[in-house]
């Protein structure tokens, strides 16, 4: 595996800026007027990529399968998940027009496949990148059918142990660039649940790019996630967390997420390359705040330096405390007043 992968050209991964995902998943409640608004409220807050969910209902889901417990919460027991997620459908064509507005406004489009078919579809409208969500991990078929592709792949893995992990990277293999989230899959997820260390294990044992996508509320744990190496950010967001649907109130509003976003590349660029240096900002505050040798009266030239001779005082633009065994013992070159700081100019 490569410890960085390029998306669209982009480098994801180790020393790559954070790729932010705003995941729109399907806050658009099925309606395509409603997803376009969230193309713009992504490209405005600057993330690298929106992402959507690409499905057929009846290829996805059984007319038996209950919903989830907080499918439950946020739209009620009175449908089945089949109908749930039929409202929530777009078409091949509204994703095609999708696709079209992320190039318009600069920002990257990316979708989850959860078939086969709308794998290819996806493919045929080029999208840079496959995103699998966590549901997916241990369908082995469709991450065979997306590494046959060629294309990076972003897999997500809530739910999952480190051996099924295992098993989803080794039907990929080395067909395809690769990259994981850590990903815990409740919505919303608490955060002392989060085990963001969990991170370190998938890049230690797989050697790619690793992130974390967010579905705790707010905006601390993702800034932690970067903060502890992320190479990717995904994160649920909507126009309004009062809209109905499944996953509005896990998700962001259009405020939250441009934080966030804002958030993101301020950690980021507060990591640095890890050497240990005096940074140009604090260099004015070394020379006033760091101490120097002083003379503690006025001296004379061609007086040795004693002990009792000098002080350690600010500024830090003198012989510094350390070099004074050095110093001492030597001649004065010049006259020096009382406070004066002592420089090796000073001293033969």
């Amino acid at each position: 595996m490569s410890a960085t992968i390029a998306i669209a050209g982009r480098a994801v991964g180790a020393g790559a800026p954070v790729f932010f995902i705003a995941e729109a998943g399907v806050n658009h409640n099925g309606d395509p007027a409603l997803a376009h608004r969230l193309i713009e409220v992504a490209a405005a807050a600057g993330a690298d990529a929106v992402k959507f969910q690409t499905f057929r209902t009846e290829a996805l889901v059984s007319r038996h399968a209950p919903k989830a417990q907080y499918q439950v919460e946020t739209t009620g027991a009175a449908e089945s998940q089949l109908e749930m997620l039929r409202k929530l459908e777009l078409s091949r064509e509204t994703f095609a027009s999708l696709a079209q507005a992320c190039r318009r406004r600069g920002i990257l489009f990316l979708s989850s496949p959860f078939d086969l078919v709308s794998a290819d579809d996806l493919e045929s409208l080029d999208v840079a990148a496959f995103k699998t969500g966590s549901g997916e991990l241990t369908n082995l078929p469709l991450l065979d059918h997306l590494a046959a592709k060629g294309r990076p792949i972003i897999v997500s893995t809530g739910m999952a142990t480190l051996a099924e992990v295992e098993t989803a990277v080794a039907t990929v293999g080395q067909r395809a660039p690769l990259a994981l989230l850590h990903c815990v899959s409740a919505y919303p997820t608490p955060p002392e649940e989060t085990n963001l260390r969990a991170m370190a294990t998938l890049r230690a044992r797989f050697g790619c790019p690793v992130g974390f996508s967010d579905h705790t509320p707010g905006l601390t744990v993702s800034i932690a996630a970067v903060a502890l190496g992320a190479s990717i950010i995904e994160k649920h967001f909507t126009l309004d967390r009062a809209l109905p649907g499944p996953d509005h109130r896990a998700s962001l509003d259009p405020v939250g997420l441009t934080a966030l976003v804002a958030a993101v590349r301020e950690v980021e660029a507060s990591l640095g390359d890890g050497d240990k240096r005096p940074m140009p900002s604090e260099l004015s505050t070394r020379a006033v705040a760091r101490k120097s040798l002083v003379a503690t009266r006025a001296l004379r030239k061609g007086e040795t330096l004693a002990a009792a001779s000098v002080a350690v005082k600010r500024p830090g633009t003198g012989i510094a405390p350390g070099e004074l065994a050095r110093a001492l013992g030597r001649r004065l070159t010049r006259d020096v007043e009382v406070d004066e700081v002592i420089d090796w100019s000073m001293l033969e």
